[in-house]
């Protein structure tokens, strides 16, 4: 019996156009996961706040990344109950991180959340991301730290995850893999893109065997002024255009 692709009822008619657009761009983003290979199956979350809303958009269980489209998306308030009608349910671990870090950062509309697994092999290092690279340089800017507390089910981590990702965009979940935050799905992709060619690097420079040139503290020390100009520009706003040309060609139907 051939196996048969998922069909997701059209919801574009019951959103106004700002909860399209939402839709729309975070379900280019969970395409763009599944084509970098950061997806990990299905356990691993992006959400995106709705515009002038406390409701947040999230993967519906058991569903790939590649398969996510903007009318598939679970729309859900701050507790984790769906607000609009859909056969999928969502991953509680998941929506406990997301939920924390959205009531936490008004700021932060976007959350991606990976298990790459360079994220997670860097993750396990005592000394966490090194000095080694520009891409770890933009990172450790504006980097922190949550340690590992077992399967996120628990409401008392909801008190250290805020508190280590205070005003940080990444941050490094110990065991576990990387997370950012971003005003636009633009702006928490190109965060995740950096952070995990981060780690990658990191990753392939350790296993040469010899020594690594760090840059220096000087330059380091001035690396939070560096990530405070990228952000005021519009690099974000000017690949996303060309990120979405790609998923469209490569991986089209997002958009319904």
């Amino acid at each position: 019996m051939p196996i048969s692709q998922l069909q997701f009822p059209g919801v574009r008619h019951l959103v106004d156009d700002a909860e399209w657009q939402t839709r729309v761009d975070l379900a280019a983003a969970y395409r763009l996961v599944a084509m970098f290979g950061w997806d990990d199956l299905i356990f691993t979350h992006l959400t995106a706040k709705i515009p002038g809303t406390e409701h947040f958009l999230i993967n519906p269980y058991g569903v790939m990344f590649d398969e996510v489209t903007a009318s598939s998306l679970v729309k859900v308030n701050l507790q984790g109950e769906k607000v609009m009608e859909s056969a999928y349910d969502i991953i509680p671990a998941g929506f406990l991180i997301h939920s924390t870090v959205h009531a936490a950062r008004p700021d932060a509309t976007y959350v991606m959340h990976v298990h790459s697994i360079n994220g997670v092999a860097v993750s396990a290092k005592q000394e966490g991301l090194l000095p080694i690279s520009q891409q770890a340089l933009f990172v450790m800017g504006s980097l922190g730290y949550h340690d590992y507390e077992g399967i996120a089910l628990k409401d008392a981590e909801r008190e250290t995850l805020t508190r280590d990702l205070g005003n940080h965009q990444y941050l490094m979940l110990r065991n576990h893999g990387l997370l950012t935050t971003g005003r636009s799905a633009a702006d928490a992709f190109l965060a995740m893109h950096k952070f995990e060619s981060a780690c990658m690097i990191q990753v392939r420079a350790q296993s040469g065997g010899s020594e690594m040139v760090r840059i220096p503290d000087a330059i380091l020390d001035n690396a939070p002024e560096q990530i405070a100009a990228g952000r005021r520009g519009r690099g974000p706003e000017i690949v996303w255009p060309s990120l979405l040309r790609r998923v469209a060609r490569l991986s089209p139907g997002f958009d319904e």
